[in-house]
């Protein structure tokens, strides 16, 4: 699937003749997209974009605009109109004027399940216009910086989930059951039922897929959600609702907010949505499920493992995928490869160096490596100090700040990273919190393991806090069997070609082992999600002519 993804992101790439060039100034040959404000090319300090709010169908404005600096240049290039506590009223408003029963459900407007599968069969069909594509892949690199095929791959999953709810899909989440009763005219039936009002809190880091595919499966069940997304990447999702405006939704249906997050804590204990959906770092998740009393479904932070099995196979291979999932994006990803366990037989390979060939390959010029939106240049620096004061753990590569650019000091800018600590350290409680901190960027620690030291690896990763994703790189059985059946990633990958991260829409992508865990993008998900399971038990009789009042029990 993923060289399916870079080989027609680098098609699409040549039809549209736009290439990312070292100074970025991008040859326009593309114009704006039906509904579109802005040109993704174009904005600059001379011509900054506005992102604006939505609420009760209408687009808004504010009184406070924050201004988003270019992660590249440091310069202010995006005007974001945000509200702030004074200005929730009319969120709370239209929050609150959603049933609990949904906007609609199995027994009301179920025509509404037939309107978003043809919503989402024509914005399928807009994403999978080159110059559609193109389009959202060039805003995207503007505010998350990440190379083309990085960017295209999102929109491609994008595009593909929202090909899997057209027609009668939608309606197919909201399949009932019956069940035959205890005598003639009794069956009890169970739906899926909306939440109604919710809440949908979404990062940086996917500023298109996450947001779409969460937005889409609490419309397709029947919600009222209101959308929040990190205010550096808005833009994007901005432009999004109005292209799905323009295949048929309706404007009152979704809710369109920017805030800072005491603003929007504000919103959602006054609205009480019935359900929010929080996608981002732990501490936040935590502080929600308390506020919120629970009633919040969490994709959080993840600090991913992938585990090198005894058999050695396809180094290259491997290799090429381990750069990958920790380097992708400039390791921004939740689903990145934080920590690798090699075992012995690995470690007699030249994996290592060609680990530091594949990362020494990423540059600034392409995207293949870029600026970190949460961690600044000192701070990662710092983290990688502070790890090789253990002992017997050593620098592999990177280490040093990138050079010869414009990134402002607000963000990192480092080469891609790698630290060795060895295993016996790691399950250190001295050590173990600080090597498994997740570093949200392009860095990873590497360890190695006997075949007698698999309790031990497995020891850690049972003292892990997050549960996403995680890879098992072997084609032995029962090594397998003995991984998987002592771990818990929800998002676990096993064979020969495992890897961490490139979730496509086709399959369940979410954490385990904790009752709050979100998926998102198959009918699984979105139903666990978005939707709670209600019961009717129908009983229309008749009464037996005979029947005569019992006595009291």
């Amino acid at each position: 699937m993923l060289n399916h993804f870079l080989t027609r992101a680098s098609r699409v790439s040549s039809l549209t003749k736009h290439n990312v060039l070292p100074a970025f100034n991008f040859s326009r040959s593309v114009h704006s997209i039906p509904l579109a404000t802005v040109e993704a090319e174009e904005i600059s300090g001379a011509r900054p974009a506005e992102v604006l709010n939505l609420v009760q169908g209408k687009w808004i404005g504010s009184s406070n605009w924050n201004t988003v600096v270019d992660p590249l240049n440091g310069e202010p290039f995006i005007k974001v109109a945000e509200v702030d506590e004074a200005g929730v009223q009319p969120f709370v408003d239209s929050l609150t004027s959603c049933p609990k029963h949904g906007l609609h459900n199995p027994f009301k407007a179920p025509e509404r399940y037939l309107m978003y599968g043809d919503i989402s069969a024509k914005a399928a069909q807009m994403l999978s216009l080159p110059k559609v594509s193109d389009f959202f892949v060039r805003l995207i690199q503007r505010v998350s910086p990440k190379s083309y095929q990085q960017a295209f791959a999102e929109v491609y999953v994008t595009q593909k989930f929202l090909e899997n709810f057209c027609g009668d899909q939608v309606r197919f989440l909201a399949r009932s059951f019956a069940v035959p009763g205890n005598h003639l005219g009794q069956q009890s039936h169970g739906f899926r039922w909306p939440y109604g009002p919710v809440a949908i809190i979404t990062p940086f880091n996917f500023p298109l897929e996450i947001p779409v595919l969460q937005l889409m499966g609490a419309l397709y069940m029947g919600n009222k959600p209101v959308l929040k997304v990190d205010s550096k990447v808005s833009i994007v999702m901005e432009q999004m609702l109005r292209l799905l405006h323009s295949c048929g939704l309706p404007v009152e249906d979704v809710d369109f907010i920017n805030c800072d997050g005491k603003t929007m804590n504000k919103l959602l204990l006054e609205a009480n949505p019935r359900m929010t959906l929080f996608t981002g770092s732990s501490r936040v998740a935590e502080k929600l499920a308390v506020d919120l009393k629970g009633r919040v479904k969490l994709e959080d932070a993840g600090f991913d493992w992938k585990i090198l099995g005894p058999d050695v196979h396809q180094e290259d291979y491997t290799a090429w995928v381990c750069d990958q999932d920790a380097y992708a994006c400039s390791g921004q990803k939740c689903s990145a490869q934080s920590l690798l366990f090699m075992h012995e037989n690995w470690s007699k390979t030249n994996l290592i160096s060609k680990l530091k060939e594949l990362a020494e390959r990423r540059k600034l010029a392409d995207l293949t490596i870029g600026p970190v939106l949460t961690f600044t240049t000192e701070s990662l620096l710092e983290h990688t100090k502070n790890l090789l004061e253990i002992p017997g753990s050593k620098l592999l590569f990177g280490g040093e700040p990138l050079e010869d650019h414009s990134i402002p000091q607000v963000y990192g800018a480092i080469k891609p990273t790698a630290v060795y600590v060895p295993l016996e350290e790691i399950v250190k409680d001295k050590n173990y919190d600080l090597v498994t901190k997740e570093i949200f960027g392009p860095f990873q620690v590497i360890t190695d393991y006997k075949s007698s030291q698999l309790p031990i690896v497995l020891e850690i990763l049972e003292k892990m806090h997050a549960h996403l994703t995680a890879a098992v790189v072997s084609n032995d059985p029962l090594f397998l069997q003995e991984v998987i059946g002592k771990s818990v990633n929800g998002t676990t990958y096993a064979g020969l070609r495992a890897r961490t991260t490139g979730a496509p829409q086709n399959h369940w992508f979410g954490p385990a082992g904790d009752p709050r865990g979100a998926g998102i993008g198959t009918p699984e998900a979105i139903k666990l999600v978005w939707s709670c399971h209600r019961e009717i038990i129908y009983d229309y009789g008749p009464v037996s002519k005979d029947w005569e009042i019992p006595p009291s029990t």
